[in-house]
This record gives structure tokens, sequence and C-alpha cells, in this order.
């Protein structure tokens, strides 16, 4: 199965996501904090949908070669063991009688190191990087609760043009919903299926781990 017509929805939302940074760091220039070499945003724990994980891997698969490949899945390993253990007692507190809530806030203290933060503190995949990435350090909003990077210089309690990020969240489960249902896959909860960005660079995403059967998505363009 061909992913690319889905790829490119999944492109038309980072764009339009781009579009709406840039918009704001022109009209809030002085509260815009992001500049070259600014990383804090890169040891944020967050996953990916199924379309963004499949995506990112394509495009890393397309990219990276060699020592430079190596390098980057090496440090794809290290992050997602940290991201496993503090997801492992995200999931005991939980079970301990914590909210979802408490649960939450506390994992967002944790900070892991992405992998694809170079030495020199810039992104390496920054071409084909999360959408979570696109906008962080701009007004978001998910499930009622404003959110801003804690470097910007939002003023609290004032309003500002904010993304949802709900409505973007379920753009991209509906673009992973309709490839699942396309590929017919075997799995009912595919589309559902969320991964740090070191799980989806580690991931071979074959058809068949997909559900299916064929040849690997990297594969497809050849």
């Amino acid at each position: 199965m061909n992913f690319e017509s889905y790829f490119k929805q999944y492109e038309a939302l980072a764009a339009r996501a781009d579009a709406v940074f840039d918009q704001m760091k022109a009209d809030f220039s002085g509260s815009v904090a992001c500049r070259l070499g600014c990383s804090d945003c890169c040891h944020a724990l967050f996953d990916l949908t199924l379309i963004e994980a499949l995506f990112i891997k394509t495009r890393f698969d397309q990219v990276f070669s060699g020592e430079d490949r190596t390098r980057l899945i090496d440090r794809a390993n290290v992050a997602d063991r940290q991201t496993y253990k503090l997801k492992r007692q995200a999931f005991k507190a939980h079970q301990a009688g914590r909210s979802e809530t408490q649960v939450l806030e506390k994992m967002a203290e944790h900070r892991v190191r992405c992998p694809a933060l170079g030495d020199d503190d810039l992104c390496e995949i920054y071409e084909f990087r999360p959408i979570t990435c696109r906008i962080y350090g701009i007004p978001t909003v998910i499930g009622g609760k404003g959110h801003t990077c804690g470097m910007s210089a939002f003023e609290p309690g004032q309003r500002y043009p904010t993304v949802k990020l709900d409505a973007i969240n379920q753009r991209l489960y509906d673009i992973s919903f309709a490839l699942a249902q396309e590929m017919r896959s075997k799995y009912p909860k595919l589309a559902e299926m969320l991964v740090p960005l070191s799980m989806a660079l580690l991931t071979d995403y074959s058809e068949i781990y997909l559900g299916g059967a064929g040849q690997k998505v990297a594969d497809q363009e050849e």
C-alpha cells in the first residue's frame, strides 16, 4: 500500500501549523522566544499519532544512512528506555489511585532529551519534525486548559490567539483512521496508536507490523 496520499494530508496540516506559528511570531515578536539553538522544547514528553509516526519514520529512512543513522538510532534507544521507565511509573501511580490529571502533571515535570537533538542543540530532522514541535512556543489549549512555553513572554491573564490542540489531534486521528481502514488492518485499535518519537524511529513499520501483508513503508517509492 502506498501511503503518500495520507502523507500529503499530514504535510498540509503541518504547513498550516507552520503558518499559524509564523503569524504569531510576526504579531507577537516580543513574546515568542523561539530562536536558533533554543532547545527547551526538545526535552518535553509527548506522543505521535499513527500517521505522524509513519510519516516521520519514512522520511527518516529516506534521509539518514550510515553513521548518521546509527548515531540517531543509538540516541533513540537511550531516550526510549528513559521514556518507558517514566510511563511505567505513571501507570503505577494511576493504578495506585492518582487521577489522570495528577499523573499527567507529574509526567510534565520530567525531561528526556529528544534523539533528534544534535550536540549543537539543533534539530536533525527539522524539515519533518512533529507538529507539536512546530507550534511549541505559542499559546495552545487542550482539554480546556491553556499552555505556553515557559521561555516565552506571553503575560498570564491576557488574551491571545490560541491554537486548539484538540482540533489538530482530531485531524491526526481522522487521517490515521482512514489509513488503517484503507489497508484493512486486522488491528482494530491501530488508528489510536500513540508512540514517542524515539519508538517511531526504532520501529519497522512493515505492512505485516501494521496488520496487513506486503512490503515495508520505506520501500514504497522504490
